[in-house]
């Protein structure tokens, strides 16, 4: 009987293991599952923001498009749209580290969602930051944790870093204070095994998806506001 059993827990393991022939030296998808569905971050990302909605009115910038301004603002006044390069959808062309190209004390809500990644001189980002939000502005800004290269972006301007918890959290303290920013986790370690592989977030259950391991980050979240 016992023979038995283990010959089945075998099997099942197996089974779970084989699961996108996860022992494979080569991820499934290196666009981040897009290629498959929706990434896994997105899905942290997304209802972060759908969980702070009230803070994006106002005047609201945003970093290379509007999207998620549509997506989840109300009462939004004025959709600006910031990024260092010209584009159609660009309304202010700035540098994040360099204060001479942003404005100062202008926006109620700042979305900055996959950005200081991708900035070397990533504190001074946070100053600029900081720099164009109003007096009791808040920034909602998310980076990633645990996660491959993004080959686009480290292409362009660069793929510097990967964040954990206590580094980006001091970071913002730093400029916003000790008692006006919130950080958050989410992921765990098959959420993070499969970020990393590609495996698109349907592929995954809700229950899969939600349960938090903070020792596996795959998406970090920032709530800050400027005093």
């Amino acid at each position: 009987m016992r023979h038995l059993l283990n010959k089945i827990l075998s099997k099942l393991r197996v089974s779970r293991l084989a699961w996108h022939d996860l022992k494979s030296i080569h991820p499934i998808s290196r666009m981040f599952g897009l290629d498959r569905g929706a990434p896994i971050d997105r899905y942290y990302i997304e209802n972060f923001l759908s969980r702070h909605r009230t803070y994006i009115r106002g005047s609201v910038l945003e970093v290379a498009d509007s999207r998620y301004t549509q997506t989840f603002g109300s009462h939004v006044t004025a959709y600006e749209v910031l990024h260092v390069e010209k584009s159609d959808q660009a309304t202010i062309i700035g540098d994040l580290t360099k204060s001479d190209t942003l404005p100062a004390n202008h926006f109620d809500c700042f979305i900055c969602t996959q950005v200081l990644n991708f900035i070397f001189d990533f504190p001074q980002a946070i100053a600029g930051i900081h720099q164009v939000l109003k007096p009791g502005g808040i920034v909602l800004a998310t980076v990633s944790g645990i996660s491959q290269v993004s080959r686009y972006d480290a292409d362009r301007w660069g793929h510097f870093w990967s964040f954990y918890p206590q580094g980006i959290e001091r970071a913002f303290k730093q400029v916003f204070g000790d008692d006006n920013v919130t950080i958050q986790t989410f992921g765990n370690s098959l959420a993070a095994i499969s970020f990393v592989k590609g495996i698109a977030q349907d592929e995954l259950s809700k229950e899969e998806l939600d349960f938090n391991d903070p020792d596996y980050p795959v998406s970090i979240t920032i709530c800050a506001r400027k005093a």
